[in-house]
């Protein structure tokens, strides 16, 4: 069985202005999603800026957020690394906190082959016993995990039940969807493609549009997974615009602007990432204008 279907939301880590993590504004955040419609929440991941958190920080996150969503929806926690250890770990202190799901990012900056790729996600997996999925940013992290090797994990390893696809490649997510045999459960991981790879057989997305438009992002997929496809479409292309500027700087500095031009204190980032450009931040006030959430 799936961890989920439809759209899930890669969500934000809020900060004070101090740098610290922001606990009670989490909490406002995880119950606008919740309220929402979101089908799960995707915790310190890409956009929770999983990469400048302590790993202390790291599982108390994760920690607070399982508690506060309290089985309501799925929880799935990132907690990949570049260092196979590091990344079991994360994985087996977020079972221990009763998480639904892991996501694994590729190892970054090491550049490993696809046997080691499988080595390493494969080592992790054996740590734990919940349902794993891979993700695959090779535009992030310098490594593309390929369709064979996905494949391979899913069948060989009990618990790697899937991917968050954000290559952005439709023709590899379209190879990978025709030699896996339904073995393994395709997540779009850009929110641009979400009709496109449920029309290849995903089960939804892995979502930033999702952290200021829950309820929408959440009908893309609904409609699509009841049989109206030209309804999710028409959803989907509506959201262009909007998708389009929350990617205009390095994710997730738009989203976290755009959560705080909506009055629901995201709070500053970390470094090395900085505040937008203020002309990218007129063109996102007026996309969330035009879209109808400001």
């Amino acid at each position: 069985m799936s961890i989920f279907t439809g759209a899930g939301v890669a969500i934000v880590t809020p900060m004070k202005a101090n740098g610290e993590v922001d606990y009670e504004s989490f909490r406002k955040l995880i119950e606008f999603q919740i309220q929402g419609g979101t089908d799960a929440i995707i915790v310190c991941g890409t956009t929770g800026e999983a990469s400048t958190l302590t790993h202390e920080e790291h599982l108390d996150v994760i920690k607070y957020c399982v508690e506060v969503v309290a089985k309501r929806i799925p929880v799935i926690a990132g907690t990949g690394s570049n260092c196979t250890e590091t990344a079991i770990y994360l994985s087996t202190e977020a079972e221990k906190y009763g998480v639904d799901g892991l996501l694994l990012v590729s190892p970054y900056y090491n550049k490993a082959t696809q046997n080691g790729l499988y080595a390493h996600f494969k080592a992790i997996a054996n740590s734990v016993k919940v349902p794993i999925l891979l993700y695959n940013v090779p535009s992030r992290t310098g490594c593309n995990i390929l369709p064979e090797t996905i494949v391979r994990l899913c069948k060989d390893v009990e618990n790697i039940v899937g991917v968050k696809e954000a290559s952005g490649n439709i023709s590899q997510i379209a190879h990978l969807a025709a030699i896996s045999d339904g073995c393994v459960d395709i997540y779009s991981g850009n929110d641009d493609q979400i009709v496109p790879i449920m029309a290849l057989g995903g089960l939804g997305v892995i979502s930033v549009l999702s952290n200021v438009a829950p309820k929408e992002t959440h009908e893309i997929c609904a409609k699509f997974l009841a049989g109206d496809v030209a309804g999710s479409r028409k959803e989907q292309l509506r959201a262009l615009d909007l998708v389009s500027a929350l990617f205009c700087e390095v994710n997730p500095i738009p989203v976290k602007k755009a959560v705080n031009l909506m009055g629901m204190e995201a709070g500053p980032l970390r470094m090395p990432l900085t505040e937008m450009e203020e002309a990218n931040a007129k063109k996102l006030e007026a996309a969330m204008k035009a879209y109808g959430i400001l």
